[in-house]
């Protein structure tokens, strides 16, 4: 089983590439970050969510949020989705799943009846502090970021 974060928990640290090769990490963000697991770039839910977040980028910066996207996909994967889907948020790489699994964004889940080992669709809120502050799992790609913003108090445009 999977080990889940909690809010009240300490968000594991990462450093991560993003889509140009460049080294990101958690701490290297002042504000309130939103980090969001997504199983795969290009493909139609993980497309919606992405596209949604980068339509309401500036609700969330106004808000006082980044919004990061980590998935298992390369680097050079992530460019091209950025490109395609004219993305403006934080994509991250990674290959290797240990930033997945430690903040319990892998492993054990349904697909279509079957279970099977893969990226849970999840979503996070860090605090300035560092500390978890809303921890979802098994989110939907369409609606999740308008729900989100109702939840948190963002404007929804």
């Amino acid at each position: 089983m999977t080990t889940r974060l909690q809010p009240g928990d300490r968000a594991p640290a990462f450093t991560l590439s993003d889509d140009e090769g460049n080294p990101v990490s958690l701490s290297d963000f002042a504000e309130r970050v939103i980090v969001y697991f997504y199983p795969a770039a290009m493909t139609p839910g993980c497309s919606k969510q992405a596209c949604d977040f980068t339509a309401t980028r500036e609700a969330w910066r106004s808000g006082g949020y980044a919004v990061v996207g980590i998935s298992p996909d390369p680097p050079e994967k992530l460019a091209t989705f950025r490109r395609r889907d004219d993305l403006s948020i934080v994509l991250l790489s990674d290959p290797g799943k240990e930033v997945l699994v430690a903040w319990g964004a892998y492993g054990t889940k349904q697909l279509y009846g079957k279970e099977i080992e893969g990226v849970i669709r999840s979503t996070f809120v860090v605090g300035e502090d560092g500390v978890i502050e809303l921890a979802q799992y098994n989110v939907k790609a369409t609606g999740h970021v308008a729900k989100l913003q109702r939840d948190l108090g963002v404007p929804v445009g």
